[in-house]
């Protein structure tokens, strides 16, 4: 407010000076207008009538003055005014006619005084009543006070200060009424963050504001809903970790103590022991899975790059999985092609190929298919895992690497899964400088294909020369 009303004072000097400046112009034209009419007029008459003139001239002066409020008198060459019958002589001098004879003319705004100390316009002008008497020149002034411009001025400052007032409190109102809208949002704003940090996002920030406190309350309820999203997940996969992990360890726990105490016999225990590893298996593919989630997140994952048979890991991970292909009775083709190998980190690449195998080998129809492809193409490797079943729709495709992301089908055959398999195989890919493309027909099949450069170390040096 104290900037606003600064520039408005300011403003309204500026304004004020202005219109004065054009109104003692206009008054000053006025006065060259009334002086130029004054001097034709007598001129005509003197030739009409050299005796009169003077008397016609009186006449006229006093006509003049009464309707332009002006003071005219005319002079002779010596200074001496020219019509007798005037009470006041006015104000001229030898310096005066000096400077109009310099000039011709003078029409300005002067500083020295009539009477009373007061400044005055002045028109001055100098010109030949019988032009053929060169010697005689007349001396005509007109000049006025400044009382009419004081007015003006006083005038135009009121009806600024008016202005200036009314807009100002109507900018007031409105800015008060901006800023206790503010102060409200920001009260509410307050209150709502509080409860968002005790953990209740039941309620959101109004969004029926302006723009810019539109934007903030639309950004704060995303974070909110955000948040509340993040924090039901967090509970499901904290549930589910917990499952997983309970279940393995149960199972260990219970075929050790059965082996420790004799309730497993000697020739079953190399059996059991062969579940153990299994179950221990996969364990350590979880609890990696958990951990390369989190270096993923905080950006610490760096790969250890070693020349690697591809279908030799392949054929490792489909092992591991006998026993539920055969209870599954899956046949398992393509396996027995040509070996593929590049170079790439051998435990972060066998854990995709589990999470694909696995998914492949839970999802498949009984009875059904699991199909491998191994192929090179201008440097690029691509492994392909296909199992036929139910597949997935269009929409499940665009969603299914996103973490905690399970499709409607999977819910009910896979009630422990996490959800992170497919979203950490995607990243491991991904710091290969590779892809991971999934390919599906609802109803017939489903197949992961990853794409991988022979030798990643060779495209990130090419991205670093670039």
């Amino acid at each position: 407010m104290i900037i606003i009303i600064s520039a408005v004072t300011v403003l309204g000097v500026l304004i004020v000076n202005i219109c004065s400046l054009f109104y003692k112009n206009s008054r000053l034209e006025d006065l060259k207008s009334v002086g130029n009419f004054f001097i034709n007029c007598i001129s005509d008459e003197y030739k009409s009538d050299k005796n009169r003139y003077i008397k016609y001239s009186d006449s006229l002066r006093q006509k003049l003055m009464d309707n332009h409020n002006v003071k005219i008198f005319l002079y002779d060459n010596n200074e001496k005014c020219l019509i007798p019958d005037s009470e006041d002589s006015g104000f001229f001098d030898e310096s005066l006619r000096i400077r109009i004879a310099f000039n011709n003319e003078i029409l300005e705004l002067s500083s020295s005084s009539l009477s009373n100390n007061e400044p005055y316009l002045l028109f001055g002008k100098e010109f030949y009543i019988d032009p053929d008497e060169k010697n005689t020149a007349s001396y005509l002034l007109v000049y006025c006070g400044t009382d009419n411009i004081d007015k003006f001025t006083i005038k135009i400052t009121l009806a600024y200060t008016v202005l200036a007032i009314v807009a100002l409190m109507i900018f007031y109102i409105s800015f008060k009424r901006k800023i206790c809208k503010y102060g409200a949002f920001e009260n509410d704003m307050l209150r709502i963050i509080e409860k968002y940090t005790k953990g209740d996002f039941s309620e959101k920030l109004t969004t029926d504001l302006s723009p810019s406190l539109q934007h903030i309350s639309e950004r704060v309820n995303t974070l909110a809903s955000n948040i509340e999203k993040s924090e039901e997940v967090s509970n499901t996969f904290i549930a589910n970790v917990s499952h997983e992990l309970r279940t393995p360890i149960t199972t260990i726990g219970g075929f050790v103590d059965g082996i420790l105490d004799g309730t497993i016999k000697k020739s079953k225990q190399q059996e059991y022991l062969i579940l153990v590893s299994h179950e221990i298996q996969r364990l350590k593919i979880l609890i990696s899975s958990m951990l390369n989630m989190s270096r993923f997140e905080s950006g610490t994952m760096s790969p250890n790059f070693k020349e690697t048979n591809l279908t030799d890991l392949v054929i490792k991970v489909v092992l591991m999985f006998e026993k539920k292909i055969e209870d599954k009775k899956l046949q398992v083709e393509e396996l027995d092609s040509n070996r593929l190998s590049a170079v790439v980190d051998p435990d972060l690449m066998q854990q995709v190929i589990y999470n694909l195998v696995e998914n492949a080998v839970k999802f498949v129809n009984k009875g059904g298919t699991l199909s491998f492809s191994f192929d090179k193409n201008d440097n690029i490797c691509t492994i392909g895992i296909r199992n036929t079943g139910e597949g997935l729709k269009n929409s499940e495709i665009q969603q299914v690497f996103d973490r905690f992301y399970k499709t409607d089908s999977s819910r009910g055959k896979d009630a422990t899964g996490l959800g992170l398999g497919l979203s950490i195989s995607r990243k491991i890919v991904h710091l290969h400088n590779g892809h991971i493309i999934v390919k599906s027909v609802y109803g017939e099949y489903t197949e992961f294909q990853i794409q991988i450069p022979q030798d990643p170390r060779t495209v990130n040096k090419d991205k670093k020369e670039k």
